[in-house]
């Protein structure tokens, strides 16, 4: 045995050695390469720079010394127009070309592809390739050209002005001689990251100008990545980004709809900020350790054609740059694993020969890591060490199967208070003691008996033994081991049995064994106290068991400590349903305490299906955590609400939206008024005859006051819109007012979007009524319902429709279609707020309960259309609960709470039309629930007969 495992020790040192001798070499060799690769991207980098420079540089050039630079007006630089979109072409650096003359004239092309502009060149024409913009003589104009150069469009530009002698690449190149070249900016219109190249003309009176970007630098970056998580980056002087490779956006909001480039902080790199912290040195390879991770870093400066300088740098993981290094190093120690596993065979055969008694013990191991308990443990040996370790093994069994039987019996246990009493039984059982308290530990530090025992007969009431307060019972051996968190033994004498009240009156002297109970944290959670008897102790028969006690108090310990934290978070979320629930309730008046009542009156109906004894809901029995399951769902069954706007839930009249539209309508007609009065003054002020013009009026105001008075009883709502009166309507709204102020000013975004681009000008006629473009609300992506889980709603083509006129038509009450869908919503953001939602397996029906009572039997329900067949009978519970609160509630402020015999007659016929369960709804009757619920809810004077044999039939 001794030869075989000295084999497979140098075997182990063997296989370690060479796999790290492996290992360093590789890596050494993976960091040598590395460095070589981070200067040929520097030297990439310094070429893509020359090769974006250099092109342009010429085209600036060459257009110096052309013709277009001399000319007069616009006729005769479009004539260049072929030579600049060439230009423009060949070159995909080149954004655009530009000439400032000497005489504030400007004339720029611009290629457009990829680029969006803004201001005065939007909306483009379709098929736009070039854009050509001119100032001459004061006149500015747009042209727009597609690829081949035929003219689409050729717009005057009145509001255009540019003087191009102010622009800083006009005053700087017109002074000298040589081309000058800008430090990267962001252009303004395309949102590009570039520089400004400009030369002035050989008679010194026209600049040249074009602009590069340096977007292909953003490709070199990508394209050398070395690794998922390198780090590539390219910033200027005062440390804006000109590129980077992780592809994030380099812009940012400055303000007033301006953009910026992004600072280097603000790409989250802090690997790129410690390599550029010194980028005015030379630069070089570096090792970095940033956020506890190792980088091999490289900076270097890139020289510009106006003098300034980029700096590059570049920064990948060690860890990934040497994946190749541990791949080689794991094949190692797989390699050298198996030559061990192979060692160990062979040495496991040379044992097995030596020893048939340490096989057998193997396989008493192996019973004991299976949990298996059921043989004792019988093998003997004539080897000493053997034998020894076949009794250690035998006790050892023993000592867990017990263990285990205890950890088992109070894992079982689920409520709070038998959980205590099977600790203490079970652990009074191992330590044979007299008897025993469990104290658990209070907010102050006092202990708190919990569950007492004596003679194996539990004590009904522990609270009559005495709370242990730190400071009056520091000499309570409980008190004692609990301050000190260490297991104590003390005789305990007939005079200390007041310590125990009427737990029992002790004739002889007792041990006490108090063991702290303590939890992961080592925080006290409580006390065992155990009464053992002396002679128990004095023979020794007790310490072994004491042991396996003291042990079982860690166990013992968590499970309470465990126990406690369920019930708190039982609380917690119980408490947290309740808030969001009162939260709906007090959102809106018009729902009441619905949220409260439903859940009540749903767990009455399914404590009388629970009761039933015949019928369909004989069998029908809920357990503890279906209870659970339903209690919650039924408190959180209109969580969704929460999205609804209260707006549309409160919508008391066919205008109200945040406000009364029906005040801007009177506003209307008093424009109107005040306008026939105006003009029956001017028309006696022109020699009219005042009595015949003051009865015109009058029966004008009259007609105007009348109209009035029927439009704002339309609005009111009602149960039946006549066809007749929607005529009447329309005859109102085609009277027209005149407004003079331009009703886009002091408007919101989005409502400007909604007017559209079209204007007309002042004043205007308008409609009385309208339904005007602004009052169509587009319905866009995130309102639509969500995938995934089988919802069947029809959804409405609009989000909103508040049409003067389309509102006021409405037939009955005062929702649109819209509206009634963005209330009819609530479940469908309940269901979808409770799938998300974590639930534990046993809850894991919560949201088919709580999202299930809109739906009807016949499957004409929302929002899935589901069967009778398809729900749950808790759901189905529940939608007759809804149904019948809201029915019968009396604080929703836009009706009144129907009484008992109203509320079963129409549940009665919802019940014939499928709408709600037959069987359910004859349990609900015939059980009661009705009176039990109206007793405790309902007012006196909704309380009336009911004939529930009629409402059966």
């Amino acid at each position: 045995m001794h030869i075989s495992y000295l084999f497979v020790a140098l075997i182990t040192c063997y296989a370690l050695i060479n796999t790290y001798y492996q290992y360093r070499s590789t890596r050494l060799m993976l960091l040598t390469a590395t460095e070589s690769l981070f200067n040929q991207i520097g030297v990439q980098t310094v070429r893509t720079v020359e090769g974006i420079y250099a092109p342009a540089l010429t085209v600036v050039d060459l257009l110096a010394q052309q013709n277009l630079m001399y000319a007069f007006d616009l006729d005769e630089r479009l004539e260049s127009l072929a030579y600049l979109t060439e230009a423009l072409q060949s070159q995909p650096s080149l954004s655009a070309i530009y000439i400032g003359y000497e005489s504030g004239d400007f004339f720029l092309v611009r290629k457009l592809t990829g680029a969006s502009l803004l201001g005065v060149v939007q909306p483009l024409p379709a098929g736009t390739a070039f854009l050509v913009q001119s100032m001459s003589n004061g006149k500015g104009e747009i042209l727009y050209y597609r690829h081949d150069l035929s003219l689409i469009e050729h717009r005057l530009a009145p509001g255009y002005s540019f003087d191009p002698r102010s622009r800083p690449w006009y005053a700087h190149a017109i002074g000298v001689q040589a081309h000058q070249i800008s430090d990267p900016y962001v252009f303004f219109t395309t949102r590009e990251v570039g520089t400004t190249l400009s030369r002035r003309s050989a008679n010194g009176r026209s600049v040249v100008g074009a602009d590069i970007t340096l977007a292909a630098l953003d490709t070199v970056l990508v394209k050398e990545k070395m690794t998922p998580g390198a780090a590539l980056g390219v910033v200027d002087e005062a440390g804006n980004v000109i590129a980077a490779s992780n592809g994030q956006t380099l812009m940012r909001e400055a303000g007033d709809h301006m953009v910026r480039q992004a600072r280097i902080a603000e790409l989250k790199q802090p690997v790129l900020e410690r390599l550029l912290d010194g980028k005015t040195e030379t630069g070089g390879t570096k090792t970095l350790n940033v956020a506890g991770r190792d980088w091999l870093g490289y900076s270097a400066p890139i020289p510009m054609r106006n003098g300034h300088a980029l700096f590059l740098a570049v920064a990948a993981p060690q860890d990934e740059l040497l994946v190749e290094a541990q791949r080689l190093r794991t094949r190692s120690l797989l390699i050298a694993g198996a030559i061990l596993l192979m060692a160990s065979l062979t040495a496991y055969v040379v044992s097995k020969l030596a020893s048939r008694s340490l096989k057998a013990l193997t396989e008493e191991a192996q019973q004991i890591r299976a949990m298996r308990f059921g043989k004792p443990v019988e093998i003997r040996s004539f080897i000493t060490e053997i034998d020894e370790l076949s009794q250690a093994m035998a006790l050892m069994k023993s000592t867990i199967r017990n263990f285990l039987d205890i950890g088992a019996a109070m894992a079982a246990e689920r409520r709070f208070e038998p959980l205590l009493a099977r600790i203490l039984e079970e652990t009074t059982k191992i330590a044979q003691a007299k008897g025993g308290v469990i104290y658990l530990s209070g907010e102050n530090g006092e202990l708190v008996p919990a569950q007492a025992r004596l003679d194996d007969v539990a004590l009904a009431d522990p609270s009559t033994l005495p709370t242990l307060a730190p400071d009056t019972d520091a000499a309570h051996p409980a008190m004692i081991a609990a301050l000190d968190k260490t297991q104590l033994e003390s005789l305990l004498a007939p005079a200390l049995n007041d310590w125990f009240g009427a737990f029992g009156r002790f004739d002889r002297s007792l041990t006490t064994i108090s063991i702290p109970l303590k939890n992961r944290q080592d925080e006290l959670v409580g006390v065992i106290l155990l009464l053992q008897d002396e002679k128990v102790l004095r023979y020794g028969v007790g310490r072994e068991l004491i042991t396996l006690v003291e042990a079982l108090s860690g166990t013992a310990a968590v499970t309470i400590e465990t126990q406690r934290l369920i019930l708190e978070q039982k609380k917690l979320l119980e408490s947290f349903i309740q808030l969001v629930a009162g939260a709906i309730d007090a959102k809106s008046p018009y729902t009441g305490g619905h949220c409260q009542r439903v859940p009540e009156l749903t767990k009455m109906l399914a404590r009388a299906a629970c009761n039933a004894r015949s019928g369909p809901f004989a069998d029908f029995g809920l357990s503890d955590d279906e209870w659970e399951e339903l209690h919650i769902a039924a408190w959180l069954h209109d969580c969704g609400k929460v999205t609804t706007p209260e707006y549309v839930v409160d919508k008391a009249t066919k205008l109200e939206t945040i406000c009364d539209r029906i005040h801007e309508v009177r506003m209307r007609f008093e424009v109107l008024k005040r306008d026939a009065e105006i003009a029956m003054l001017k028309a006696v002020a022109a020699g009219g005859d005042r009595d015949a013009l003051a009865a015109q009026l009058h029966e004008q105001l009259a007609a105007l006051d009348d109209d009035f008075a029927f439009v704002a009883e339309c609005n009111r709502g009602g149960e039946f819109m006549a066809p007749e009166r929607v005529d009447r309507l329309k005859q109102i709204a085609m009277r027209t007012w005149q407004r003079t102020l331009d009703d886009r000013l002091g408007i919101s975004h989005d409502e400007l979007l909604r007017k559209g681009a079209a204007t007309a000008p002042l004043p205007i006629v308008e409609a009385l009524l309208a339904d005007k473009a602004e009052h169509v609300f587009p319905r866009d992506e995130r309102d639509r319902l969500p995938e995934g889980y089988g919802f069947k709603m029809t959804v409405p083509e609009r989000l909103y429709n508040r049409g003067e006129l389309h509102n006021l038509s409405i037939g009955r009450g005062t929702l649109t279609e819209e509206d009634r869908y963005k209330i009819n919503e609530h479940i469908v953001q309940t269901i979808v707020m409770l799938e998300k939602l974590p639930f534990p397996r046993h809850l894991r029906r919560v949201p088919e309960i709580a999202g299930g009572h809109h739906e009807k039997m016949d499957g004409n329900g929302y929002p899935k259309r589901l069967k009778r067949d398809e729900m749950s009978a808790t759901a189905r519970m529940m939608a007759i609960a809804d149904i019948f609160e809201a029915l019968t509630a009396v604080d929703r402020p836009y009706k009144q709470g129907k009484t008992l015999s109203q509320s079963i007659a129409i549940m009665v016929k919802m019940r014939d039309d499928a709408h709600i369960d037959p069987e359910l709804f004859a349990l609900f009757l015939q059980s009661g629930v009705h009176l039990e619920y109206a007793r405790r809810y309902l007012r006196p004077e909704q309380i009336d007969d009911v004939d529930v044999a009629k409402a059966l039939g």
